[in-house]
């Protein structure tokens, strides 16, 4: 069997997309109906997130039963509660002897100023995706999270670029590793072996204007927010530790990243099949986080006055 280079490598990962792709707004729930081990960590400035507590190694719940990833800004956090009935009708979620509850963090990125900021994901998109979810490689570029996703927003949308969701994964000795992102930084995706500005500010680069710029960016329209799978078996605090090592994958490929106008948020999730290194697991994280984030920009396609990388 050819491996799939997504997410759902990792066996129990599933996603599924809804979206609007007239307002151009979506959102992409990552399911893993069995229950995962699962750890956060939130590294931007203006982070919009639902549950994240919760995944404190400190906090009682070990396991999640999906990821809502989301536009909408904090409007999209809705979309989890679709989810939720979703899992609740599959009778999925955490035992509390009177009833199942589905556990299921959330995080958002901002997408109002392209398409239709008065359309958002909600309970009934969610509801859509969860429906929608499979194990197979899902689709990339202008779906789910990454429909309204856009780069290089310094100067405003007309300097811009389109942005969107990718996926990729590795298999490390039989230890698979997969990302999922939806890419909306606030700074440039830069392709690594070159250094060049792959997608991103159309004049200059967003380092260079902020050199130049005297006044404060006014721009919150920001955030990479993504999962990280693995069969690897984890403890709350290590799949944590993924969590933050992932986020260097980010810092490779975009120049400014976490800045206070980014809601970074990258969540990890261990189906517990196979025993490994932690520090090798993270690292392979950021390896397949910054692949993902490449794809994400390489599939998008041109929508909402934004020119796209994908134009064929």
């Amino acid at each position: 069997m050819k491996f799939k280079n997504a997410i759902t490598a990792v066996r129990g990962i599933e996603v599924g997309h809804a979206q609007d792709d007239q307002a151009l707004t979506g959102c992409t729930v990552i399911l893993c109906r069995k229950g995962a081990v699962a750890g956060v960590d939130v590294r931007g400035g203006a982070p919009g997130t639902r549950e994240t507590d919760l995944l404190n190694p400190i906090n009682l719940v070990e396991k999640v039963h999906a990821i809502v990833l989301a536009g909408g800004s904090a409007f999209g956090l809705d979309a989890a509660t679709g989810v939720m009935r979703y899992l609740e009708e599959n009778k999925i979620g955490f035992n509390t002897g009177t009833a199942k509850i589905p556990i299921v963090p959330s995080a958002i990125l901002y997408d109002l100023n392209i398409g239709r900021a008065d359309v958002r994901p909600d309970s009934a998109m969610g509801y859509r995706a969860a429906v929608s979810a499979s194990s197979a490689a899902p689709a990339e570029g202008n779906v789910g999270a990454g429909t309204g996703a856009s780069v290089g927003k310094i100067l405003g949308l007309k300097r811009a670029m389109k942005a969107g969701l990718g996926t990729a994964s590795i298999n490390v000795n039989g230890i698979v590793i997969g990302a999922i992102v939806a890419a909306n930084p606030f700074g440039d995706v830069i392709e690594p072996t070159t250094g060049k500005v792959l997608a991103g500010l159309r004049s200059g680069t967003t380092l260079q204007q902020l050199k130049r710029m005297q006044a404060r960016p006014a721009t919150i329209s920001n955030t990479v927010i993504g999962v990280i799978a693995t069969n690897a078996k984890l403890t709350k605090p290590q799949a944590t530790k993924v969590a933050q090592m992932a986020q260097d994958g980010i810092a490779r490929v975009i120049k400014p990243a976490h800045t206070m106008f980014d809601g970074d948020t990258i969540f990890t999730l261990a189906t517990g099949e196979k025993k490994a290194d932690v520090s090798t697991i993270g690292a392979y994280a950021a390896e397949v986080m910054a692949e993902a984030i490449l794809r994400a920009v390489k599939m998008a396609k041109s929508a909402g006055g934004l020119r796209g990388l994908n134009t064929a």
